[in-house]
């Protein structure tokens, strides 16, 4: 792409745009940018960016960018810390901003903003986290920089020094390892000739920030896998605990895409740099929009590479295409004179050269080292097994428990023997936890483990399902009768540690990722029900917190463990891995069904007056007026009614008016109603009972509209005097009337359903009475004792026989579980047993054919063409003589029965 020309006042400088915390540089760009206060000239500034550039490409030994953690800046939102730690947050993309806009005025700006990344890391990271040893490396390779200018002329030495920026503080002791970190450390890692890019994006869930991640680095895993590691031990029963990774077994058409992407990483520029690092990885968005309001298809190597892995590449000449689209993206943004256009079209060239030299190659030349066939599928037993499947692996240690696993490879080997790899998922039984750990029904879990397996060894299907779908429904067309388990987390064997999984994807071989299955919905999700460990009963009694780890009890090679344990070490810090399930929310509760009280029910007890007497207090309240329609009651009613309250109650209601509330404050028309005098001072705050109402149940339902703890005490209208004067001997008025209803409004708010179960007026409304009716219990008092309702009575006893039946039903179906598993093992038994007896048939049938062959050959070198003659007359010789010795050996045995009948004593009986 051609450049504008730049105007007088402006300057062009050349600058490469890192990734968003890849910092590789993808693409030249030129900006053209307003002059700003400078004093340093362009190729100043250009020195300082080939700095910076040198710094941000370097890797070291181990192909680690020690320059990746410091390229951005930190979120803020997420990192909050940091900021209050670091006064001055700043970063490569800070300094490359200053460059192009021209900012710094001298070196020295220059050098103190680098020290003040490397200062940063060091002030905020623990000595022994990698992002402090990578600030050390980083400021090494500054001063190191910085030592050439000063070679060269450039900068005096005072101005090569590094500033003082403060003290490093002490550190903090380590916190014990986060989750993720263990989960990173369970997941395999990615072979070393990819460049363990794909293991960042494929073979991890984890979402750490990408400052802590360390790339690069050769695990213990990696090192069996490439015959590193020491192997021995094979008697050791914790050397059964092997990690590693599925073994490459390629095609020739994948190991040709794989020769010309490893074969373009040879190709080096004249400044020492690999020409496809440019090419690595696209430009981060938030830095090069344009890039992608030009390039309308990107293409980088590291997508290429992940389609090579996940096999989407049928032929070499489709990489190519990718390649060539990667490399005319480049050569289109790029200026012609600029470095990243001359290798974009170097390397073009060279991969079409590959590509021709690869397919001119016969694939024997391609053959596996072992001499293994890779096989798209295998047939065995009439079906169809190939890589993705979930298989139940026979298990020598336990044949009742299969091994679940999945299939990660499927080969052939120069015997004509077909083998699979498969990653074993482990049983909670086989694990070591804590004895306090919670499993699914039916849970499994991912181990580090991929073990080669003869297909012989497959016994059946199964399948797994995440946590997040098992409750929803089952894989649509699978078998009823085969098994399907849930998977929540990874096991870790070295650390004895269960960690959630995050994406389910990560957990599955590259060929299937992309894919998804149906699945037949239930009508509605099950409930997942958690169980305590199976082997929680193997704790010891003497177990304490501060016990070693313990082991689990291994059985034969190739085979998951007889059984794990469990311990009472402590729990994880901030980790809840262990604690028992949280109780089921209850569900909203119903409005009470409105009953009336039994007559064994207890009732408030009045006084002479009366009043209520409340519970706790024995305060009296006085009477509601038993006129419906008069003043100031009526005004008193409706206030009360206007006024609604919040409801804490988890059930929906229909209205929230309310008339007030009988637990947390007296009912305000009651105290403004005048009617009898009061006996004593009334305190409206006091919990009180509403007295005179009949259908108390049905009370307690509109109750629920009320907050017992925020319902405000209502002032109320102190009741006229003149009416009634506080002596208790003087004349009462007549009684009032002792039935009224409610007003519109609060009739309204009860619902109709239950305004139909009690008496009603001429007009539908709710009829109450101020006073229970005369004599209605005759039980007398000191006889009378609390008991629950006969429906209640009813409802017990109906559940207790539901509970039963239940009961029953779970124990028969425990029994037929339990009678067909020991069919189905005496079946295998009767097989292995028929099996063994046919096999020591065969055997002897052998060792017969083997002597029969040997006696020939014996015959034929001792007596040459006579052999025949001979053998039949030693052969009748042997009759003879075991005919001979048959016979003797049977007037022998006559001889012996003669002997022993003659020393036999004869007993009779005495004669009379």
């Amino acid at each position: 792409m051609s450049s504008a020309e730049p105007a007088p006042d402006e300057t062009t400088v050349e600058v490469k745009a890192e990734e968003n915390a890849g910092g590789e540089a993808n693409a030249t760009v030129t900006v053209a940018t307003e002059p700003g206060p400078t004093n340093l000239s362009k190729q100043q500034l250009e020195l300082l960016d080939g700095i910076l550039r040198r710094l941000t490409e370097y890797r070291d030994e181990d192909g680690h960018d020690i320059a990746l953690a410091f390229q951005r800046m930190l979120n803020k939102r997420n990192f909050p810390a940091y900021f209050e730690i670091i006064k001055e947050p700043i970063a490569f993309s800070t300094i490359r901003q200053k460059i192009l806009k021209k900012q710094y005025r001298k070196y020295t700006d220059f050098i103190r903003d680098f020290a003040l990344i490397c200062h940063n890391a060091m002030v905020y990271n623990r000595p022994s986290s990698e992002v402090y040893q990578d600030a050390v490396a980083l400021e090494a390779l500054f001063k190191g920089e910085l030592k050439k200018l000063v070679e060269q002329k450039v900068l005096t030495e005072e101005e090569a020094q590094l500033p003082d920026l403060g003290e490093i503080p002490p550190a903090d002791p380590s916190p014990p390892p986060e989750p993720e970190e263990e989960e990173a450390e369970a997941e395999p890692e990615d072979d070393e000739d990819e460049e363990e890019e794909d293991e960042e994006d494929d073979d991890t869930d984890d979402d750490r920030p990408r400052r802590g991640r360390k790339r690069g680095r050769r695990s213990s895993a990696a090192n069996k896998r490439d015959g590193k590691a020491d192997d021995g031990g094979k008697d050791d029963p914790e050397a059964q605990k092997k990690r590693g990774r599925p073994p490459k077994v390629h095609t020739p058409m994948e190991a040709r895409i794989n020769t010309l992407l490893k074969g373009l990483r040879k190709f080096k520029n004249p400044g020492g740099d690999l020409k496809i690092l440019h090419f690595e990885k696209m430009p981060d968005k938030s830095v090069m929009p344009e890039y992608y309001q030009e390039i309308k298809n990107p293409i980088a190597m590291d997508l290429i590479k992940r389609k090579a892995k996940r096999k989407k590449y049928q032929s070499i000449d489709q990489v190519l295409k990718d390649l060539d689209l990667m490399f005319d993206n480049a050569k289109s943004y790029n200026l012609e004179d600029s470095q990243v256009y001359r290798d974009a079209a170097d390397l073009q060239k060279e991969a079409k050269i590959i590509a021709d030299q690869e397919k001119k190659k016969p694939d024997s030349d391609f053959a596996d080292e072992d001499g293994r066939l890779p096989l798209p599928e295998i047939l065995y037993n009439g079906e169809i097994w190939k890589v993705g499947d979930w298989v139940h692996l026979s298990n020598p240690n336990d044949v009742t428990k299969p091994i679940v696993a999945q299939v990660y490879r499927t080969w052939q080997d120069p015997t004509g023997q077909k083998w699979i790899n498969a990653v074993w998922y482990y049983r909670p039984e086989q694990t070591v936890h804590r004895y306090e750990k919670f499993f699914f029904e039916n849970e499994v879990v991912k181990t580090g483990q991929y073990r080669d397996h003869k297909i012989e060894e497959v016994v059946d299907r199964c399948f797994v399902m995440f946590f997040t779908r098992y409750n929803k429904g089952r894989p649509r067309g699978f078998p009823a009768d085969k098994e399907v388990y849930v998977c929540e987390a990874r096991y870790n064997e070295e650390k004895h540690k269960l960690n959630k999984i995050k994406t389910w994807a990560s957990c599955l071989p590259d060929e299937v990722r992309d894919k998804d299955y149906e699945m037949d919905l239930f009508d509605v999700p099950r409930k997942m029900k958690k169980v305590p460990s199976p082997i929680k009963h193997l704790l010891r009694e003497d177990a304490k917190e501060d016990d070693p780890v313990p082991k689990p009890t291994w059985g034969v090679p190739n085979a998951p463990p007889i059984v794990g344990a469990v311990h009472r070490r402590p729990r994880e810090t901030n980790s809840t891995k262990d604690s028992p399930p949280p109780e089921p929310t209850p569900s909203p509760q119903p409005s009470p069904e409105p009953v009336r009280r039994s007559l064994t029910s207890d009732r408030p007890q009045y006084d002479s007056q009366g009043d209520v007497a409340m519970s706790g207090t024995r305060t009296s309240v006085p009477l509601a007026s038993p006129m419906a329609n008069q003043t100031p009651a009526q005004t008193a009613y409706g206030h009360q009614f206007a006024a609604p309250r919040p409801s804490p109650s988890p059930a929906p209601l229909a209205q929230q008016t309310s008339y007030g509330s009988q637990s947390s404050a007296s009912h305000a028309a009651l105290a403004q109603t005048p009617g009898y005098p009061p006996q004593h001072t009334y305190n409206q705050y006091n919990t009180a009972t509403t007295p005179g109402l009949q259908h108390t149940s049905s009370l307690n339902a509109y109750n629920l509209y009320q907050s017992s703890g925020a319902a405000a005490p209502v002032r109320t209208v102190a009741p006229p005097q003149a009416a009634h004067t506080s002596s208790t001997n003087q004349y009462n008025p007549p009684r009032a009337v002792e039935v009224y209803t409610l007003p519109d409004q609060a009739n309204a708010a009860i619902p109709a359903e239950i305004r139909s179960q009690f008496q009603t007026d001429e007009y539908g409304k709710v009829i109450f009475f101020t006073a229970p009716p005369l004599d209605a219990n005759p039980v007398p008092e000191e006889v009378r004792n609390l008991s629950h309702s006969l429906r209640y009575l009813a409802d017990k006893a109906r559940s207790k026989e539901a509970d039963e039946k239940k009961r029953k039903a779970r124990h028969a179906e425990l029994e037929a579980e339990a009678s067909s598993k020991v069919k189905r093992i005496k079946e295998d038994f009767g097989n292995n047993h028929s099996w063994l007896f046919n096999q020591k048939l065969k055997a002897l049938e052998v060792w017969n054919s083997n002597t029969e062959k040997g006696t020939v050959e014996l015959y034929k070198k001792m007596y040459g063409d006579d052999w025949e003659e001979i053998r039949e007359r030693d052969t009748a010789k042997l009759a003879v003589a075991q005919e001979a010795s048959y016979k003797q050996k049977k007037e022998l045995e006559e001889w012996r029965k003669g002997v022993e009948k003659r020393n036999e004593v004869q007993i009779t009986g005495f004669r009379f």
